[in-house]
C-alpha cells in the first residue's frame, strides 16, 4: 500500500483531540496517494434506522464530505447522495459492483435488519415484480464483501429497532451475516471521525483496525467517558446533581458515563464545539451493545464496580465522601470503577 505513515502514527492521530483528529490535513496527502493507487469500492446500504449515521458523515470537517466522496473513497452506492435510482442503482451500482469485485469491496451497513415476515418489513426495490427485502440485499451483497462496516448502533447491535417489543424482529448485522469480517462503529449516531477514520485505515493499510471484544476499533472506543468527563471532579467529591442544570455529577439523572466507551469527551462534536455532558445532557451510553435497553434519563439502580460487585449511587457517594475525609479523595474509587466494568477489562487494557 503506497504510504509511509505507520499504523502506530495513524492510531496516534486518530486517538488525538480535536486538534489532531483522524482525518486532519496532515493525513490528506497519504489518503490522496492511497486513493490514486486504487481505493476499494464502497457500497453503503440502509435498513431499519433514521439515516442519522449518513447525516453525521455529511458533517465531517477534515476532510469535507466533498473530499471524502470525490478524492478519498470510491463510493459506488449510497441512497441519499447518489443521483441514480430504481433498477439502474440496484443492478449497476450494487449487484454489478459486488459481482465484479468479489472479496475486494467494502459494504457499509446503516440500520438494523428486519427479519420478521421474511424481511418484508423493509424492502429496498423490486426484481421481476417481486420485492427485494433489505435482508436479502444484505445477504446477496454482504456475502461477497471483503468486510462489512456496521455504522451506527442499530447495525452494530440492533439499537432502537431491535429493542423490545421489536415487532419486526430486527437483528444486528452480525446475526444475519456469518463468515465475513465485521467492524462495528456504534453510536447514535457515530461521530463522523469514527466512520471516516475507520474507512481511512482500511484504504491506507488494506485491512481493518484492531478491534475490542465488541468489534469496535480500539483507536476510538478504548476510553471510558467517565475518565475525562468535565464533571468528574463532582463525582470525586460525591456531589450529585438532583435536577438538570444543577452542579454535580449526573449519575443520578441517568448518566451512563462510567460504563460507556468512546472518545467523545476529547474529540467533541460539530467541529470540536461540544458533546453531550458539556452541553447539559447525560451520556446515554449509545455506543454500548445494551443501548437503549435501560432507563435513559433515570438513575440506574445499580452501577457495576467490579466483576462480581455492584453498588447503588448512594453507596458510591458514601464511599467517595469517606475517602475524601481520609485525604485520598474519590479518585481511588473512580479508578476502580473505570477499570473493572463487567466484561470490558480487555478494552481498557488496550488503551494502555
Amino acid at each position: 500500500m503506497p504510504t509511509k505513515l505507520s499504523r502506530r502514527e495513524f492510531i496516534r492521530l486518530c486517538a488525538g483531540s480535536a486538534a489532531a483528529i483522524s482525518m486532519s490535513p496532515f493525513l490528506a496527502p497519504f489518503m490522496a496517494e492511497a486513493a490514486e493507487a486504487g481505493a476499494p469500492p464502497v457500497i453503503w446500504i440502509q435498513g431499519a434506522g433514521c439515516t442519522g449515521c449518513s447525516i453525521s458523515l455529511l458533517n465531517t470537517v477534515h476532510p469535507s464530505i466533498q473530499e471524502v466522496l470525490l478524492k478519498v473513497i470510491s463510493l459506488r452506492y449510497h441512497p441519499n447522495v447518489m443521483a441514480a435510482a430504481g433498477d439502474l442503482a440496484i443492478r449497476d451500482a450494487m449487484y454489478k459492483v459486488a459481482e465484479e469485485n468479489p472479496g475486494k469491496f467494502f459494504l457499509v451497513v446503516e440500520g438494523a435488519v428486519p427479519t420478521g415476515a421474511d424481511g418484508l418489513y423493509c424492502t429496498v426495490g423490486e426484481e421481476n415484480g417481486e420485492p427485494i427485502t433489505f435482508m436479502k440485499l444484505l445477504n446477496d451483497i454482504g456475502s461477497k464483501a471483503k468486510a462489512i462496516l456496521s455504522f451506527g448502533t442499530c447495525a452494530a447491535y440492533g439499537g432502537i429497532p431491535a429493542t423490545p417489543p421489536n415487532p419486526t424482529d430486527c437483528k444486528p448485522v452480525s446475526e444475519v451475516i456469518k463468515n465475513v469480517p465485521i467492524v462495528n462503529v456504534p453510536g447514535c449516531p457515530p461521530h463522523p471521525d469514527w466512520m471516516v477514520g475507520t474507512i481511512a485505515h482500511i484504504i491506507l493499510y488494506g485491512d481493518y483496525p484492531e478491534l475490542d471484544e465488541f468489534g469496535r476499533p480500539k483507536m476510538f472506543f478504548s476510553k471510558i467517558i467517565h475518565d475525562n468527563c468535565q464533571r468528574r471532579q463532582y463525582f470525586d467529591n460525591a456531589i450529585f446533581a438532583k435536577n438538570f442544570g444543577d452542579p454535580g455529577c449526573m449519575l443520578e439523572l441517568g448518566c451512563k458515563g462510567p460504563i460507556a466507551y468512546c472518545d467523545a469527551t476529547t474529540r467533541l462534536w460539530n467541529g470540536g464545539v461540544n458533546w453531550c455532558v458539556k452541553c447539559g445532557g447525560v451520556c446515554i451510553g449509545c455506543t454500548e451493545p445494551q443501548f437503549p435497553g435501560w432507563p435513559i434519563y433515570e438513575r440506574m439502580p445499580e452501577m457495576p464496580v467490579g466483576p462480581a460487585m455492584t453498588a447503588t449511587v448512594d453507596q458510591l457517594g458514601m464511599i467517595l465522601g469517606g475517602a475524601a475525609v481520609l485525604g485520598i479523595g474519590g479518585h481511588l474509587a473512580g479508578n476502580i470503577l473505570t477499570g473493572r466494568i463487567g466484561g470490558k477489562k480487555d478494552a481498557k487494557e488496550g488503551e494502555e
